[in-house]
């Protein structure tokens, strides 16, 4: 896939006392229209080959061996050999301790590797060994670092260090593109989620992401759309362009092709591309993958045709 462009970060303190209240009816309102919207079948298959090279196929357990890893970049690259043509997704996101094993198993593609960082998934740990974590991964040959905010400080009112960390850590990252991930589920309210968007846009973030996966609620529709008007309304203020990751509870294909409306009728053609958008998600591609079977054949194929890694 293409490289993220390198672009000139905005890298003051926003006021975020003068970002906008979110009208929560309107949010929610806006997201039963694209929910309501139907898509023909030509256009329909095209949405689900997109949504394919959108993803950042997942696996972030403790339980991760370097062979689970091996077959996850096997998948990556081998999606369904029974359906040519498919795209590949856009990366493979592991720990930093495994980005070694996905990149040599990714030798030879275009298939980022993505690693989680900064204390990952609580971010409950100091600057400096998030630090060390995000340099480890970055040596180890990481392409982007999805890091998490220090929720603590933020809901304390702490933006300044929030700001500061993000900083340190896209500083940190080098050549490598840096996903900031806000864990919206713990931010409690879309105003919050808003004014977390606006603050790491402007410490340098080349992607805000709604969660880390690992609580509920992850990524919802009304949160992923407060997101997407902050990076729209930021790319109005600044000319830089942000790209957005869902990550969490986006299995099926139909509401993953809410979420592509949804994307297009907000920021554009122009986000409308893996270098913009990605989807964090360790099942949806299966259920891609059974849908575009289900176009091409007339049928489905069994959801034992498809590895689970």
């Amino acid at each position: 896939m293409a490289v993220l462009k390198a672009v000139k970060t905005i890298s003051r303190l926003p006021d975020l006392s003068r970002v906008p209240a979110v009208d929560e009816v309107g949010v929610d309102e806006r997201v039963a229209r694209f929910q309501s919207r139907s898509i023909k079948k030509a256009s329909k298959v095209e949405a689900l080959k997109l949504i394919l090279s959108m993803i950042d196929l997942t696996t972030l357990e403790g339980q991760d061996t370097p062979g689970k890893v091996r077959q996850l970049c096997q998948k990556a690259i081998h999606l369904h050999d029974a359906l040519p043509g498919l795209p590949h997704v856009a990366a493979v996101c592991v720990y930093p301790t495994m980005v070694s094993v996905a990149k040599e198993a990714l030798a030879g593609t275009d298939i980022s590797v993505a690693s989680v960082a900064t204390a990952f998934p609580s971010g409950q740990s100091t600057l400096s060994v998030k630090l060390d974590d995000t340099r480890m991964a970055v040596a180890a040959g990481a392409n982007e670092i999805d890091m998490v905010i220090s929720r603590g400080a933020f809901l304390a009112g702490d933006y300044r260090y929030v700001f500061d960390e993000i900083k340190a850590v896209k500083k940190a990252c080098g050549d490598a593109h840096l996903k900031v991930i806000l864990e919206t589920g713990e931010l409690g309210t879309l105003d919050r989620v808003r004014k977390a968007s606006v603050l790491a846009m402007h410490a340098g973030a080349d992607f805000i992401k709604t969660s880390t996966g690992k609580i509920q609620p992850a990524a919802t529709m009304q949160v992923t759309l407060v997101m997407l008007q902050a990076i729209r309304d930021y790319y109005h203020d600044t000319g830089r362009m942000v790209g957005m990751k869902p990550a969490g509870g986006i299995s099926t294909s139909k509401l993953a092709v809410h979420y592509l409306v949804m994307l297009h009728e907000t920021l554009g053609n122009a986000w409308m591309t893996p270098e913009w958008f990605r989807f964090g998600a360790s099942s949806l591609a299966n259920d891609v993958l059974m849908q575009l079977m289900k176009q091409s054949t007339g049928v489905y194929q069994s959801a034992d045709y498809f590895s689970k890694d």
